[in-house]
């Protein structure tokens, strides 16, 4: 039986990646470009992969999704000054969507990734047992 811990790290993964998906051709203008369609897919492809890592419960896609975390709560922390200093920028939906998804997320995550039940639920190397 796979533990919940393995559940929740590659499930947010995989979320995250369709999420991605879904955003960024909901954004494409009609009819659907081909070009802007498959780069949806590609920036959804490093979350796919890090869930399928984490759920072979990989060592090294353990540290990739800390790093991962700490960049994501870093990014929308940035973001989050811009606009309360009123900064002239615009973002996408998309940006506002996937940060409701991620900050909280990650903010749990992160924690749990570097605490000693996490290293006992991910040990194997990326090559070999």
């Amino acid at each position: 039986m796979t533990p919940a811990g393995v559940w929740v790290t590659a499930g947010f993964f995989a979320l995250g990646g369709l999420i991605e998906i879904a955003l960024g051709i909901w954004e494409l203008p009609r009819p659907l470009p081909f070009w802007p369609a498959w780069e949806a897919l590609g920036r959804s492809l490093l979350y796919l992969i890090l869930a399928a890592g984490l759920w072979r419960r990989i060592a090294l896609c353990r540290s990739i999704a800390m790093v991962y975390c700490l960049a994501a709560l870093a990014t929308h922390a940035f973001v989050l000054a811009l606009a309360f200093a009123q900064a002239p920028v615009r973002f996408p939906t998309s940006v506002f969507v996937h940060s409701l998804y991620e900050v909280p997320s990650c903010a749990l995550l992160f924690p749990y990734l570097r605490s000693p039940r996490a290293a006992v639920l991910f040990p194997r190397p990326l090559f070999g047992r």
